[in-house]
């Protein structure tokens, strides 16, 4: 189960984070991808340490937590999507599929003539369409 996707800024700034729980878990989950940062980074900076190539966006598994595996994907454009999940056994072919509609999604977004890059993304339209992706996750009908 998802419960918490961010996308973050190419200087690292929030640009949406949303939480899927019923609590009131969003500074906790800020938190958590913030620290995620850091392993993006260190993905980037050292390619060979790691498994994915610089070609590759899917960042694959960055680390897992007490309760949760944090997911990555970074577009060419240093945008990195994060994906915090409770799940323990997520597939990749699941995640990548995750991250391809969530990208999809932000670059509908962005494309909007009246956002501001690097402002938060609020759009209504990007937020039902997130929480859509997230209900579908695991599935293997598209939304």
């Amino acid at each position: 189960m998802i419960v918490c996707v961010a996308v973050v800024g190419q200087q690292n700034n929030p640009l949406y984070l949303q939480s899927f729980t019923d609590g009131d878990d969003a500074l906790k989950f800020h938190h958590i991808v913030h620290c995620s940062l850091d392993v993006v980074e260190e993905r980037v900076n050292n390619p060979k340490k790691s498994g994915p190539t610089l070609n590759e966006p899917f960042l694959g598994l960055l680390y897992p937590a007490e309760n949760y595996k944090v997911y990555g994907y970074l577009t060419n454009t240093k945008v990195k999507f994060i994906l915090v999940t409770t799940d323990l056994d997520v597939r990749d072919a699941d995640a990548r599929n995750f991250f391809r509609r969530f990208h999809a999604a932000y670059m509908d977004a962005v494309s909007n003539p009246f956002h501001v890059p690097g402002k938060k993304i609020t759009t209504r339209t990007f937020v039902e369409r997130v929480g859509a992706i997230v209900r579908s996750f695991g599935s293997t009908l598209p939304a």
